[in-house]
């Protein structure tokens, strides 16, 4: 086995508050457990649970690094008692709870997956946050069928990107917000048959005259969810993955909820077990690794910044101005 480093370099979230709490510390190279391996990290990807937790609101679940990052892309450098799927020198992604900021990270076995053929280390770490998270929310708990149609909010961020993306691939008809003409085309050139601008367009004006949506994923929340509501279909699914405006509502009307059979379901990722994990890992695996090797789905890389300007990269982040992943180079 080579010899590892005591001690590397992390990101650390000195206090809660905004992007220039990130700061580069000293932390010993983590151990991997029964069932772990360590993984030398080469990118980790940035997500908006990250500025949350950098922030204060969503603190680690309870064993899991204090350091952020929830996916990344590198080589097993170790492996723990058990691990028999992977060996030291195999290139893996792979979706963790935390201390992906840092040159070595630990990973279940079970939730790391084999780059796809032909990809980079960089596009491996674009994949498990956005498709873990579209394929259990999408079409598993929103149960999107081919030939039904969906709206994607946050088109261009890197789950609207991933979704737009899978939905077409398995035959759904998609719709997509973003808030920019330049966003909006960009959602129509990855399948989207609209992209709808929603700071000068009414969405649901333009979905109901569509037809109406059997799925809706939903990144914003506030008043989005009595609009999503109002352009669903008979049988509907609102699928609520995260909120930009407030999680509470005033004066919710569930009259069409009853009336037209609707399902309002919703799902975190971070908090789930390494099982459920590692059964969509697989599931990725046999039905999204083949449209990734092939090319029909990719991953949007907007950006790549030193580990060392995570700072910079959560600025970024915030701001919005991004279409796709940002990602942070070890």
């Amino acid at each position: 086995m080579p010899s590892l480093p005591q001690t590397m370099t992390a990101i650390e979230i000195s206090v809660p508050g905004g992007p220039e709490v990130l700061k580069p510390g000293t932390r010993p190279v983590p151990e991997p457990a029964a069932g772990e391996v360590l993984v030398k990290v080469a990118f980790a990807g940035v997500n908006r649970p990250d500025c949350l937790q950098r922030s204060g609101g969503y603190p680690p679940p309870p064993g899991a690094s204090d350091i952020p990052g929830l996916e990344i892309a590198g080589t097993v450098a170790a492996v723990g008692a058990g691990v028999t799927r992977w060996t030291i020198g195999d290139q893996v992604c792979a979706l963790v709870a935390g201390g992906g900021y840092a040159e070595y990270c630990t990973a279940p076995s079970d939730t790391c997956s084999p780059i796809p053929a032909g990809y980079s280390l960089a596009e491996a770490a674009a994949l498990p946050e956005n498709y873990y998270t579209v394929w259990t929310n999408v079409f598993e708990r929103g149960r999107l069928q081919p030939g039904e149609t969906i709206l994607v909010h946050g088109g261009s961020s890197g789950i609207g990107t991933t979704a737009i993306q899978l939905a077409r691939a398995f035959g759904a008809r998609v719709f997509a917000t973003a808030g920019s003409p330049d966003k909006t085309r960009v959602c129509e050139e990855l399948g989207a048959e609209r992209g709808i601008d929603y700071r000068a367009e009414d969405f649901v004006e333009v979905v109901k005259q569509a037809g109406g949506a059997d799925v809706i994923l939903d990144m914003v929340g506030g008043p989005y969810i009595q609009r999503n509501i109002e352009c669903l279909k008979l049988e509907g699914r609102l699928v609520q993955i995260a909120f930009l405006q407030p999680p509470v509502v005033d004066k919710f009307n569930f009259l069409k909820v009853m009336t037209q059979r609707l399902t309002i379901t919703g799902s975190t990722l971070r908090p789930r077990t390494v099982a459920q994990k590692a059964a969509i890992a697989r599931q990725l695996e046999e039905r999204v690794w083949p449209l990734l090797e092939a090319r029909t789905v990719k991953p949007l890389i907007h950006s790549t910044f030193p580990l060392v300007e995570a700072a910079k990269a959560h600025a970024l982040m915030e701001s919005s101005q991004h279409i796709g992943k940002i990602l942070l180079e070890v």
